[in-house]
């Protein structure tokens, strides 16, 4: 599938490529925003967007550093520096409490940017996200601590290393050419020391700052978690749920972390879903 983000947003650190997806006469329904994460880009939206966009404007856009966006030594890629981006972003838009949407490092950039930076949102679905508790293990740990071997591998070891995570991810495995579009980014040698960049700024100390907030949400927010996630395993699907205690949360069988490639039509029926009055922590 063709996907190409054609507008952009200029920031002091690079270009951040955006889109805005909705036929004209859908243009006074609800805004949502999609917020991927790492080391994707907004192509995991390729499905799930223009389905939205059928009876709403949808926003899309990859992170600073990711994807379609300027890629560049010096960029700060924390978490804080992607929220205050975000809601830059929301600014440049003319977007007044948008729906929000996110998963993996997206809901701690988007809960950052609410949190912390003050965004107003409708409401808010997060799936298989990094929010809070000590996610700072496995991959992003060795990074952050061994950068330079990192950035020193021979290309067809960073390769099969970025390969091997990325298929970690996906339960039912990736479709014909879609592995392909998520390591284009990252291959090379620009390519390389960017995915290494971006991970070696990843700090749990970005999402706790915002951690005793969370109970204090008072939007709707429904929590979708995959049960088969290898990433960000079970138990912080449970810690978000019981740290926003009003949200819907619904565990998403046979799944891993992106559910955008592993459930894609059962992600779309619970993004279209109204939300629940109340708490509601079923087994879907």
């Amino acid at each position: 599938m063709d996907w190409n983000l054609t507008e952009t947003f200029d920031t002091a650190e690079g270009a951040i490529r955006w889109q805005r997806l909705g036929h004209p006469e859908n243009s006074d329904g609800d805004p949502v925003v999609l917020v991927h994460g790492t080391p994707y880009s907004s192509y995991l939206w390729r499905d799930i967007a223009p389905a939205l966009a059928q009876h709403r404007p949808v926003y899309v856009f990859d992170l600073l550093g990711f994807g379609q966006s300027e890629q560049r030594e010096g960029q700060d890629l924390t978490i804080a520096a992607q929220s205050a981006r975000l809601v830059a972003l929301l600014e440049h838009w003319g977007l007044n409490r948008p729906s929000m949407i996110a998963n993996d490092i997206g809901g701690a950039i988007t809960l950052h940017a609410s949190l912390v930076n003050g965004a107003a949102y409708r409401d808010l679905v997060i799936f298989d996200a990094v929010t809070g508790s000590y996610w700072e293990m496995g991959l992003f740990r060795l990074v952050r601590r061994n950068a330079e071997v990192f950035e020193a591998l021979p290309g067809y070891a960073h390769r099969a290393l970025v390969t091997s995570h990325l298929q970690r991810a996906t339960h039912t495995g990736f479709r014909p050419g879609v592995l392909e579009r998520y390591l284009q980014p990252w291959l090379g040698e620009d390519g390389q020391a960017a995915f290494y960049r971006q991970y070696q700024q990843l700090s749990v100390e970005d999402t706790r700052v915002f951690e005793d907030k969370l109970a204090g949400i008072d939007i709707p927010v429904r929590i979708l978690w995959g049960r088969d996630d290898l990433i960000m395993t079970p138990e912080y699907g449970e810690w978000i749920r019981d740290h926003i205690p009003h949200a819907e949360f619904h565990w998403i069988d046979d799944a891993g972390h992106v559910l955008q490639e592993d459930v894609p039509v059962q992600l779309l029926t619970h993004l279209t879903a109204p939300f629940a009055q109340g708490v509601n922590r079923s087994a879907v």
